[in-house]
């Protein structure tokens, strides 16, 4: 309110702010080593050797990447530069230097390589910790990185094409510029597989338009496109072996709900070189080794922006006073700030054990075991997972938002980027109603992967009847076939929970598996976060998962 000022002559003070009762700057945190549950889930799913590089990366992110990059490179949206200034068309995309340093930072720490590339065990799993602590910093950049690193198993159906670009895909070092691949001694791959209507192609000639490319300034595409044979896959460079630019022109720069930092075309191919991938027909089958992987980081992602959630909503509350005491030891706060915390750790612990189905999967396959459990599990769960986590994902991401009152609605709060991030998994590689409907798929095709699945789950019986409840009501589910398409949702969404209970049965914490199973299986919860039982250990919840400075 607003005050008469003294008479004329009298002395005036004009200072009327004065800063109190503010939260003070998040700053200087080890994101690695402060998230309890992702260091106990990394040790816990076999990959304890990664811990100390880990917490590199951590204390890394925490600095410039987190404070000043991820910022930037959103504020700064990628620009499309179609011509160069005689005329010449270079479909070039400029991306701020933040970018940059954020690719640079994904590339160097192997993001998109360490499965490929080490010996050391369970490397997805490794991989997943890595990932989900680099991406507490930004999750735009994380698309080429995650293409990068799921091209691979994709590629290796051409073997000739797998000997010469998986050395530049796993290469260490980052060269963010449109000059050939060999040269730089290093590439970046995207993917280009959505159309706006149906494409045409001509055996290693690509013409048709994608209505959704991503990171369309990478060195190489994955592209479906038709052939007398059917829908086929193909590998096209964006620079031709003589150096000359690929019939690959960029349309237009999607304008995007979030993800700023990233660019997202449509593009058209007038007569594109391309090298076809697998068999002729056989496009989808190739390419769906990549879709599982991107899937994965589907899951990883949201579990990192759970966190960045927590951390925010947690350390704001621990500084911020209201009715004469901070917001944290108030009851109804401590309710919303636990229930975050439950569904940040529970989301951490899914993504965690995927990542490990990833690991032992792969050692089936190199062992010649093409449809062991492991990968049958690694199917379903990975659909189930995506579903779920994903969906989980923006409501999370505006409880913590509004965690922070009106200063969560500000842009400088970081709070506005994470929740208009948070749709966007839900929506990559499979929407709802897709991965739902892929669940049903993987049943059909193999129905020993239920009793796979339900055999993980079973691993905690016993421990808590609210889950074992919840469990026997999921297998009666799929006791009427006719209507299992019209209830896919909410199978799946039952599917989620009992994987999810179980692990925290297993391995989690005592307080937080007894909320999770309470609110989530056990019926005593509402339909919004900070609906848990009052008898819940709100406490020990918090203080596992806030930073502590």
């Amino acid at each position: 309110m607003a005050t008469v000022s003294q008479a004329t002559g009298e002395a005036v003070s004009f200072k009327t702010h004065e800063v109190f009762n503010q939260v003070p700057p998040l700053e200087g945190v080890d994101v690695f080593s402060s998230n309890r549950p992702l260091v106990e889930a990394t040790q816990r799913e076999g990959a304890g050797w990664v811990l100390d590089r880990a917490a590199e990366l951590g204390r890394f992110v925490g600095g410039a990447p987190q404070q000043e990059w991820g910022r930037l490179a959103n504020e700064n949206k990628p620009v499309l530069r179609t011509f160069d200034r005689c005329g010449h068309r270079i479909d070039e995309v400029e991306f701020h230097p933040a970018w940059h340093k954020l690719m640079q930072m994904g590339v160097e720490n192997e993001l998109h390589s360490l499965p490929w590339t080490s010996s050391e065990p369970y490397p997805h799993t490794a991989r997943a910790a890595l990932y989900m602590t680099a991406m507490q910093a930004e999750a735009g950049y994380a698309c080429p990185i995650t293409m990068t690193f799921a091209v691979v198993p994709a590629l290796r159906a051409q073997p000739e094409l797998a000997a010469e670009w998986e050395p530049l895909l796993m290469s260490r070092s980052y060269d963010g510029r449109l000059i050939p691949a060999a040269q730089k001694g290093s590439a970046i791959s995207g993917m280009a597989m959505t159309e706006k209507q149906g494409g045409a192609g001509a055996e290693y000639e690509i013409v048709g338009h994608k209505w959704f490319c991503s990171a369309p300034m990478s060195d190489m595409f994955l592209v479906l496109a038709q052939t007398e044979e059917g829908v086929s896959c193909f590998l096209m460079p964006r620079i031709l072996p003589d150096g000359s630019r690929n019939e690959f022109h960029i349309q237009r720069l999607k304008d995007k709900l979030g993800n700023h930092s990233n660019a997202s075309s449509e593009v058209e191919f007038h007569g594109a070189w391309a090298r076809m991938v697998g068999e002729p027909g056989r496009g989808v089958p190739t390419i769906i080794e990549m879709v599982g992987h991107t899937r994965l980081d589907c899951v990883i992602g949201s579990a990192a922006g759970m966190r960045t959630g927590v951390v925010n909503a947690t350390w704001h509350a621990a500084h911020r006073s209201a009715f004469g005491k901070l917001l944290i030891d108030q009851p109804l706060m401590r309710n919303v700030l636990a229930d975050l915390c439950v569904e940040s750790e529970a989301t951490t612990a899914l993504a965690m054990r995927l990542a490990r189905a990833y690991d032992e999967a792969q050692e089936d396959a190199d062992a010649g075991r093409n449809d062991s459990d492991a990968q049958l599990f690694k199917r379903l769960a990975t659909a189930v997972g995506k579903y779920w986590t994903c969906k989980r994902a923006p409501n999370h991401a505006f409880e913590s938002l509004e965690s922070l009152g009106g200063a969560g609605y500000v842009e400088e709060s970081g709070m506005p980027r994470l929740y208009r991030e948070a749709p966007l998994a839900s929506i990559w590689e499979g929407s709802g109603n897709v991965m739902s409907l892929d669940v049903l798929r993987a049943l059909t095709r193999s129905p020993r992967s239920l009793e796979v699945y339900l055999g993980e789950v079973e691993q905690a019986a016993g421990g808590d009847a609210r889950l074992d409840a919840r469990v026997a009501e999921l297998k009666g589910q799929f006791a009427d076939p006719e209507t299992l398409e019209t209830r896919a949702r909410r199978v799946v969404e039952s599917m989620a929970l009992c994987l999810q209970g179980s692990l925290l049965v297993r391995d989690g914490d005592p307080a937080v598996a007894d909320a999770f199973c309470a609110s989530r299986l056990g019926g005593d919860g509402g339909l919004e976060y900070g609906t848990l039982p009052a008898g819940c250990d709100f406490e020990t919840i918090i203080s596992r998962s806030r930073p502590a400075l």
